[in-house]
């Protein structure tokens, strides 16, 4: 009988699928076998949280390539198995550009159609980029997986060794929004237009978002996630209903999968193109709605980095800024709440420190969103963004952070 493990030996280079296509088969086999691990560099951009498979776990000489923090990521860095290249989507693209190959790419894929092609299933982000390249293509065929219009697809006749196996898909279930996201996401309405092209990931804000934005009329989509809250605005009637919604990633649950399933306009693709600053700036009006741990008065920007430990990595983040700030009419939302930690720490904060990590600089700035209302950046003085700034930070932190930046200007 065949295994997907069967392809893996020691001193390899593996690529593994990640995301809304982790396969549930691949896990099951390596716990069967973790000797299968003995050796094996895992490469695959994981996300906390959403990603299951712990490869470090199964053997003590596993190993793992990643480029977002993990708890077991973060253990493997501490024991000497693990690597974190300091990159944003496009580095990360560039470097499975221009390092050498995989000795092994581990794909999910629906299952052949009669002409013997494959779609890559619910992600297309990664997965073309080191494909060609590896010496040696696995495929799990799932037939659960949505046979979705892509730019990548995989013929039988590439594969080295495929099982096909009818497998659960790795499902994500949308946090509950609470009064905060939903203040925070009432505001971001505010700001989008009718006939904007809206990017934005998971979360509470972009669920309050999508439904604020249910009288919006017009809308497109192009980001690099695609999450239950673009099946809200399209049911709200808000989406454009002939503009094409390109992403990179399916991530939900098996809702949201069969809406994906039935959306005429979906296209995937690599992030080669879901990030492209150049064509995201030929986009008119492209919205950028991301996170942050935290933006000082200065207009910088930390998304990565909360009490000097790494929570993620910069992900699109810096790719969706610049192509927001190129488009005609584009604006570049950052969004966060006003306070952490029942209250006591302020995400407002005077000026980003050693325990922080500049993901934007503040001459991206634009716009800042907290429950308290927007700052808007753009062309201000650098008084001017400071007060801005301190006027939605949570009212019990204004004083203090008025008090900072006085201390500041004296010595600019």
């Amino acid at each position: 009988m065949k295994r997907l493990v069967d392809a893996l030996g020691p001193g390899q280079r593996v690529w593994v699928p990640t995301l809304s296509n982790e396969s549930a088969l691949l896990a099951d086999e390596l716990r069967a076998d973790p000797e299968r691990a003995r050796g094996v560099t895992f490469a695959g951009v994981q996300f906390p949280g959403i990603d299951r498979i712990d490869y470090l776990a199964l053997h003590p000489q596993a190993r793992q390539l990643g480029w977002f923090m993990s708890p077991s990521l973060r253990r493997g860095l501490a024991e000497g198995r693990a690597e974190l290249p300091a990159l944003d989507y496009l580095g990360i693209a560039r470097q499975l550009r221009d390092a050498p190959p995989f000795d092994v790419a581990i794909a999910q894929l629906t299952p052949p159609d009669a002409d013997g092609w494959c779609a890559p299933g619910l992600a297309c982000d990664f997965v073309p980029l080191v494909w060609q390249r590896a010496a040696l293509r696995v495929a799990h065929f799932n037939p659960r997986l949505p046979r979705l219009n892509s730019s990548f697809r995989v013929h039988r006749s590439e594969i080295g060794l495929a099982v096909e196996a009818d497998a659960p898909l790795n499902d994500f279930t949308d946090p509950k929004v609470g009064a905060v996201e939903a203040r925070i996401g009432a505001h971001v309405a505010t700001l989008v237009r009718d006939g904007d092209t809206l990017q934005f990931g998971i979360g509470g804000v972009p669920l309050s978002l999508a439904a604020a934005l249910s009288n919006h009329r017009r809308l497109r989509f192009h980001g690099g996630m695609l999450p239950s809250a673009v099946r809200t605005l399209w049911d709200a009637g808000a989406l454009d209903r002939d503009a094409p919604v390109t992403t990179g990633v399916v991530l939900g649950d098996a809702a949201l999968r069969d809406f994906a399933a039935q959306l005429p306009t979906l296209f995937l693709t690599d992030v080669t193109q879901t990030h492209d600053p150049a064509r995201l700036g030929a986009m008119p009006r492209f919205v950028a709605v991301n996170g942050a741990v935290e933006v000082d008065l200065f207009g910088q920007v930390n998304a990565e980095r909360a009490g000097g430990t790494l929570q993620a990595g910069a992900g699109g983040l810096p790719a969706f800024a610049q192509g927001a700030l190129a488009s005609p009419g584009g604006r570049l939302l950052i969004c966060l709440p006003a306070t952490a930690k029942g209250g006591s720490v302020s995400r407002i904060v005077p000026a980003l420190d050693r325990q922080a990590l500049v993901t934007l600089p503040r001459h991206l700035a634009d716009a800042v969103v907290t429950e308290h209302g927007v700052a808007e950046l753009r062309g201000l003085s650098l008084g001017a963004r400071a007060q801005a700034l301190i006027a939605i930070a949570a009212p019990e932190h204004r004083a203090a952070l008025a008090a900072a930046w006085d201390d500041i200007a004296r010595s600019l």
